[in-house]
């Protein structure tokens, strides 16, 4: 279903992919401009993903996101792995009559964008990975070296007790829906001063928190299961990506440590890595309009 407007079209997938699940994605921008599909973070949605005095900056782009399954209004898919989320982009582009795209992934998107860029290698142009953390796998790295005790707490109860981290999130999600600021206060916990600086800005703020209102708007589950997924196997080895990747990644960063940065820019084939010495987590935010210049160098 279509639903177009002046700069906007959405489009709601019913029964297009494979096992027949319903995904929800947003168009911004020019329909007839560069497509670049957007993965969004953990917890995250189709909204926020970009902030939208850099969308409008690029009036010659096609921006094209989707809430991941079980955040939003797409159905949810147990036991989904960081791989499936090319099957997904595979079906959202194929709807839009896309042939190739490129794909860009913040944080917890991420990995799903080198998933794109591993096993859509025909389709995708080029990807950006922004502030990825590494595989849980990933053979000599220490996966929790430099990360925030918050976030160590958090990854050890779900590899450890996940019915237990179930209900942490069920009750986090549902204090979101009733203060959706109240999760930016908690983001604070462990993060740089600059990062900070970063969350303290109301156009920022005001898309974070758009985010969360539509992303949790009923269940925890899409945050439970892109958790689970990033900390499982990914379902593919970033050694067999082909495309151009773009990695950026923030010195500071205590949520996806400079560590991880470093195993990908290492492992990961055709590499562009870009480390900024003076950025944290949310320092991608920042990072975004060079990012999407180096994506869509023709859509300026």
């Amino acid at each position: 279903m279509y639903t177009k407007g002046r700069r906007r079209t959405q489009v709601t997938l019913g029964t297009r992919t494979q096992d027949g699940r319903e995904l929800t994605v947003e168009e911004y921008g020019d329909p007839d401009g560069t497509p670049v599909i957007l993965l969004h973070g953990t917890p995250g949605g189709r909204f926020g993903v970009v902030p939208e005095d850099v969308l409008t900056a690029r009036p010659r782009t096609r921006f094209i996101s989707y809430d991941r399954p079980g955040y939003g209004g797409s159905d949810r898919q147990p036991g989904r792995r960081v791989a499936d989320a090319a099957r997904d982009v595979r079906d959202v582009a194929d709807a839009l009559d896309l042939g190739s795209f490129s794909v860009l992934g913040l944080f917890g998107g991420a990995p799903h964008a080198l998933a794109c860029a591993a096993l859509l290698p025909s389709r995708v142009r080029r990807a950006a990975a922004l502030a990825c953390p590494a595989p849980p796998d990933a053979r000599d790295l220490s996966w929790f070296d430099g990360m925030a005790d918050s976030a160590v707490e958090e990854f050890t109860l779900a590899l450890t007790d996940p019915l237990a981290y179930a209900d942490r999130l069920a009750a986090r999600a549902a204090d979101i829906r009733r203060d959706p600021a109240q999760r930016l206060v908690a983001l604070r916990d462990g993060l740089t001063d600059s990062d900070r600086r970063i969350l303290a800005a109301p156009a920022i703020g005001e898309q974070l928190l758009r985010g969360y209102r539509e992303a949790l708007r009923d269940t925890s589950y899409g945050w439970l299961d892109d958790t689970l997924a990033l900390l499982s196997n990914w379902g593919f080895d970033p050694a067999t990506v082909t495309r151009p990747v773009l990695l950026w990644h923030g010195a500071g960063d205590t949520l996806s440590p400079v560590g991880h940065f470093k195993w990908l820019a290492h492992h990961v084939p055709r590499a562009r890595p870009v480390l900024d010495q003076d950025a944290g987590h949310f320092g991608a935010l920042e990072a975004l309009p060079a990012v999407l210049d180096w994506l869509a160098p023709s859509a300026r």
